[in-house]
């Protein structure tokens, strides 16, 4: 339903153009629509229902707040409806120059359209105080919702403000606080209700780290033993930690009998004192782990360790908002990247997770921006080409299939033209193999998109690559070579 506020300014012309100045919220500016094509992370609608001089447009979201987004590439909520946002706009605008006799006739030609436009919507006598407030609650619920994206580049305007934000860790580990402290306070039931739950045990724990008691070693004993059932992960590693740093040598047969609960936790847990081992041995152990993995401060945990729980909890639009914002960080100074070990090199680990992480949020524009960047600076021909096929693969379940066409064009030439010799094997290890079976995906996919002599110009390509893999490597590509040449046949 249409905004009363917004309603009337369509109706009444009058009212249009006092809103328009001097309040410079223009509703013939709408027609122009944005400077550029935007979208929101988050998804959902956008309505362009006005604009200023300098540029600026005035959207309307799915739940009727208004967000405006300037000509600079910044952008926030100013109102949770437009008749909120012309209320705060009206209440707070200013004449610009008041100390000559022009500046008093623009002030009472303000303070008309200011009473005028007040009485047409309603709106009550607020303070400045309160209309800032107001203003102050609107921008803040900019992020995690409300951010708006270049929808060609996918990089996220800036905030419109700089109020301050709780960190990230704040909002993900509020549940794993609430549950620490029933742990402690509670009997065997409560034990037993978040142990039993993967995630509230994972949140506990993480509480732990930053919330150390000593009166916490039974519980954490207890919540060891239940996080090994989920095998190797990194809060079975941190309860081990926290059980360890308490300093009692009986704690080693547990501690041995959770490393040997499968081959991955052997390996994980590794390099724990034997039993029999004395309790400085395994304080010792604990604390060198402990400063090298944990700490007690959350902002020095990496931020995919509540990127990760955030996603968990269903927290998705503040995992990705907060994704988006390294990864643009990230292309805005790839400084970021270089080893303290070796300033002239670069880390480029960073990016493929980034690239996991939104592939797991299901963001495939994100993903492929983060993956094609990862693509782009990687120094070897096997890197290049391994991560080229990647790219591929994202372009394809994109539906970019010329694009993907492309990218395997690149990965060919890297066949050819190495430049070094990492990939003088690669016709008989699972890169040939899944270089070989993305050639006949893609190809699958031209066809199916009614592309035959795309889908017959890349089968060729596939069926020579498949022509130069190992017997080994072959064997289990055969079936989908038949298979895809078949549905090239019939579009053809």
């Amino acid at each position: 339903m249409t905004d009363r506020a917004l309603r009337l300014l369509r109706q009444h012309q009058h009212l249009a153009e006092l809103a328009a100045f001097p309040f410079n919220f223009d509703l013939a500016r709408a027609a122009h629509g944005h400077v550029e094509e935007v979208r929101l992370a988050s998804g959902g609608p956008l309505e362009v229902v006005a604009g200023d001089d300098t540029g600026g447009t005035y959207f309307v979201c799915a739940d009727g707040s208004v967000l405006h987004a300037d000509s600079e590439g910044s952008a926030g909520i100013i109102g949770s409806s437009v008749a909120e946002a012309l209320e705060i706009m009206i209440g707070l605008a200013e004449v610009e120059d008041e100390d000559d006799e022009e500046g008093s006739d623009g002030r009472d030609e303000l303070e008309q359209a200011r009473a005028e436009l007040r009485a047409a919507f309603g709106f009550p006598q607020r303070s400045v105080a309160e209309l800032e407030a107001m203003l102050r609650a609107a921008l803040l619920r900019t992020e995690p919702d409300f951010v708006l994206l270049n929808d060609l580049e996918h990089n996220a305007y800036q905030l419109l403000d700089t109020y301050p934000r709780p960190p990230l860790w704040e909002p993900v580990l509020a549940t794993g606080r609430a549950d620490l402290a029933m742990l402690r306070s509670g009997g065997r039931t409560a034990w037993e209700e978040v142990a039993e739950d993967a995630l509230r045990r994972r949140l506990a724990l993480r509480a732990a780290q930053f919330d150390r008691a000593e009166g916490d070693l039974e519980l954490l004993r207890h919540l060891l033993r239940q996080e090994a059932r989920s095998s190797m992960t990194e809060e079975l590693r941190l309860a081990a930690v926290l059980v360890g740093l308490h300093g009692d040598p009986a704690d080693l047969s547990l501690l041995h009998e959770v490393r040997e609960t499968d081959f991955d936790t052997a390996c994980g847990l590794g390099g724990m004192p034997e039993p029999g081992a004395s309790s400085e041995e395994l304080r010792d152990w604990a604390v060198e782990l402990d400063e090298s993995l944990f700490g007690t401060d959350p902002s020095d945990e990496p931020v995919s360790t509540w990127t990760d729980l955030a996603r968990d909890q269903g927290m998705t639009e503040l995992a990705r908002v907060t994704l988006i914002r390294e990864l643009d960080e990230i292309f805005m100074d790839q400084s970021r990247l270089r080893r303290p070990d070796a300033p002239r090199a670069l880390a480029t680990a960073p990016l493929r997770a980034l690239a996991r992480d939104f592939e797991e949020l299901g963001d495939l524009p994100q993903a492929l921006r983060a993956q094609r960047l990862y693509a782009a600076l990687q120094e070897t021909a096997w890197d290049r080409a391994s991560a080229l096929h990647t790219q591929a693969l994202l372009e394809r379940e994109s539906g970019q299939l010329s694009e993907a066409t492309g990218t395997l064009a690149a990965v060919r030439d890297a066949l050819a033209t190495p430049g070094d010799d990492s990939l003088r094997h690669w016709q008989s290890v699972n890169l040939g193999r899944f270089l070989t079976e993305e050639h006949y995906r893609l190809t699958r996919a031209l066809a199916d998109a009614n592309r035959p002599e795309d889908a017959r110009a890349l089968l060729a390509a596939a069926d020579a690559i498949l022509g130069e893999l190992s017997e080994n490597a072959a064997n289990g590509i055969r079936e989908l070579a038949e298979e895809t040449a078949a549905r090239v046949r019939e579009v053809g």
